[in-house]
């Protein structure tokens, strides 16, 4: 069996007989710890392999592509793998993004290497922190429950064009919740690592105590526009849905909040009176990500014959106005708009240099949110999001926390929200909680907005 992924990569090459072939072996590997009630309760490795096939015909009214994933393939099943890629590519219509395969992009010196690993020895630092974290939460009469994942993805992507191209992505997220004796107050702390040196267990439990105490006293608000301050991991779900919702071609055929009244895209235009810069860049520290496009599937904001394809810096916005859109080659030629392919990582920066504690110090009166949950659209033309909070919202008063209010339902566009918050903090990495199954690398300041619309009061946790 051959157990290499780059060798599994040149052999589905060698076995197509498409005009064109991109295959794409993701190498998983991950480790997980759990814990309920101040005590682990599991840990676990596992280790997995994906392998895509996307072939490409040329027919007489263009180019077609076929894809198919599969996991855990044998050798003996990888001939049929490419070959199901073919008939579903000569079955297909001609693909509307195609394009020539990316070539000529500098190989990985890397690619015949053996796939990066984690293990449970990636929590070798943060495993007796966490104990020492569990004992003082013991003894503050606090339970603490929760889990810590990490996984290292080797991405190896190659094609019939000559591309050789290897990518190590590690990932890390830590959720931990906090509950009172009695099981009625709680709250929720998280973080995003990619090796978990750079976490505290015992620096959480405190703001999770602190939060447990602000709960003490319970204060019952109706819905209504509210001065708010929203934290990082709240601002970074409204920041990614955003992207996602910024695709240059739907912009450009009239369909969402990035339409020009007329025709064309608001490219341009300022969105913010706040110095608020969007960006993505494969590079940022602690936050890398892949340098090249990986597609394993066409869409308004990728396309599959765009594997490969360098992804450097973008600012998506810049000292608030709106810079640029997510293009494919496809999406750029047809809107006139340079070529932005987005990396896995989204940084909102705006220049502020508050804390949260300390914007909270500077509130006379407003909400302070922990995180949201549940977010979905309303309306794409205005971006209109609705969803709930969760896990505390605290009624600051005179500069302090006095207490926590009920969850509400929420009804906001992000993109309204940049264009009427007064304050931006300062920007740190944070673990986007809604998020957190798809895009973990993410900065974001706390926001205030001097209005935002909760909408209805909800029974959420």
């Amino acid at each position: 069996m051959t157990t290499k992924p780059h060798e599994i990569v040149e052999r589905a090459l060698e076995l197509s007989t498409a005009d064109g072939c991109v295959v794409i072996a993701d190498e998983e590997s991950s480790a997980n710890l759990r814990w309920a009630g101040n005590a682990l309760t599991t840990n676990g490795v596992t280790r997995g392999r994906t392998l895509t096939v996307i072939a490409t015909v040329d027919g007489g009214q263009g180019a077609a592509s076929g894809v198919v994933s599969r996991s855990a393939v044998t050798a003996d099943e990888l001939e049929p793998l490419v070959r199901a890629a073919e008939a579903a590519a000569r079955e297909a219509g001609p693909a509307e993004d195609a394009q020539p395969l990316v070539a000529g992009v500098p190989q990985s010196a890397d690619f015949t290497d053996a796939p990066a690993e984690t293990a449970s020895d990636v929590f070798a630092a943060f495993a007796p922190a966490l104990g020492e974290a569990f004992a003082t939460a013991r003894a503050g009469g606090r339970q603490l429950y929760g889990f810590a994942f990490h996984s290292v993805t080797s991405t190896y992507l190659g094609t019939s064009a000559g591309l050789r191209l290897r990518h190590d992505q590690p990932t890390g997220t830590l959720e931990v919740n906090a509950k009172s004796p009695d099981r009625t107050r709680s709250a929720w702390a998280g973080a995003a690592t990619r090796d978990f040196t750079d976490v505290d267990p015992l620096a959480l439990d405190a703001e999770l105590a602190q939060r447990l105490a602000w709960a003490e006293r319970k204060i019952d608000l109706p819905a209504g526009r509210y001065e708010t301050l929203l934290p990082p991991s709240a601002v970074a779900d409204l920041m990614i849905y955003q992207l996602w919702s910024s695709g240059a071609r739907d912009a450009a055929e009239g369909r969402t909040v990035f339409s020009k009244a007329g025709g064309g895209t608001r490219v341009g235009e300022q969105l913010s009176a706040l110095p608020l810069t969007l960006r993505s860049d494969p590079g940022e520290p602690g936050l890398e990500a892949a340098p090249f496009v990986v597609a394993h599937a066409s869409g308004d904001e990728a396309s599959v014959f765009d594997n490969g394809l360098p992804v450097g810096p973008v600012d998506w916005l810049r000292d608030g106005t709106l810079r640029h859109l997510p293009t494919t080659r496809h999406s750029a030629a047809l809107t006139g708009l340079p070529m932005a392919p987005a990396a896995d990582n989204l940084i909102l920066e705006g220049g502020g240099k508050q804390s949260l504690a300390e914007m909270v110090a500077g509130t006379e009166r407003g909400l302070l949110l922990t995180c949201l949950w549940y977010i979905r659209e309303v309306d794409p033309a205005t971006l209109l999001l609705t969803g709930l909070t969760r896990d505390g919202v605290y009624l600051v008063e005179g500069g302090e926390v006095t207490g926590v209010v009920n969850n509400f339902r929420f009804n906001e566009s992000p993109v309204d929200l940049l264009g009427r918050a007064v304050e931006a903090g300062r920007s740190e990495r944070t673990l986007p909680r809604e998020w957190s199954d798809y895009f973990t690398r993410a900065a974001a300041p706390a926001l205030r907005v001097p209005d935002f619309n909760m909408s209805s009061v909800s029974q959420g946790v």
